[in-house]
């Protein structure tokens, strides 16, 4: 009995755990996407494109009004597609 409740505690810890961490990632990265160095926004367009959601998809059409290189620019327009594909 006491196995399978710590077991089921670790679990929900663990969950929760992930779940924070990955609100911090994703502001990060949110603000990485607007950085002043172009590296750091493609870093952010890569981790932001393994997270498909229709806030992701605003940001990214932001970003897009907002990018001034052309490159940075057609691969936030191939994420936001692709996304808006899966969405649907």
């Amino acid at each position: 009995m006491k196995t399978s409740t710590a077991l089921i505690l670790g679990t929900a810890v663990g969950m929760v755990g992930g779940a924070v961490l990955a609100q911090q990632s994703m502001g990060k990265h949110g603000r990485d996407l607007f950085s002043r160095r172009p590296l750091r926004r493609l870093a952010a367009l890569g981790h932001l494109s393994g997270h498909p959601s229709v806030d992701t998809v605003r940001l990214l059409n932001d970003y897009i009004a907002w990018e001034d290189k052309p490159m940075l620019k057609r691969r936030a327009r191939s994420i936001v597609r692709r996304m808006e594909g899966e969405l649907a």
